[in-house]
């Protein structure tokens, strides 16, 4: 079974870029799909982007142009490029491996957008 490690997070201005990293340990790491979540104080933890075993990717609506998500199965990473970034983008942001039944959550990393 995978752990995970973000890092990355950070005060940013609005219109301004970060780029989230997930770290897994464990074996067969490129079986899983990644996903970014977060959650808003208040809100539900919400989809952000997934990555599948065959590169195939899936993106919220509101980060569509502005966000994109990879992984790197050799490094056994997974990373969030946010760019533009908007108030409304403040959150926790998690990252989460899946398989099957299996799904195995970091620990967070804020992101706070704000001038």
């Amino acid at each position: 079974q995978v752990q995970l490690v973000e890092s990355g997070g950070g005060l940013v201005q609005p219109g301004g870029s970060l780029r989230l990293s997930c770290a897994a340990s464990g074996s067969m790491f490129s079986i899983y799909t990644m996903g970014w979540y977060r959650q808003a104080p208040g809100k539900q933890r919400e989809l952000v982007a997934s990555i599948n075993s065959d590169g195939i990717t899936n993106y919220a609506d509101s980060v569509k142009g502005r966000f994109t998500i990879s992984r790197d199965n050799a490094r056994n990473t997974m990373s969030l490029q946010m760019n533009s970034l908007k108030p409304e983008d403040t959150a926790v942001y998690y990252c989460r491996a899946n398989f099957q039944v299996l799904s195995v959550w970091g620990q967070g990393t804020q992101v706070t957008v704000s001038s």
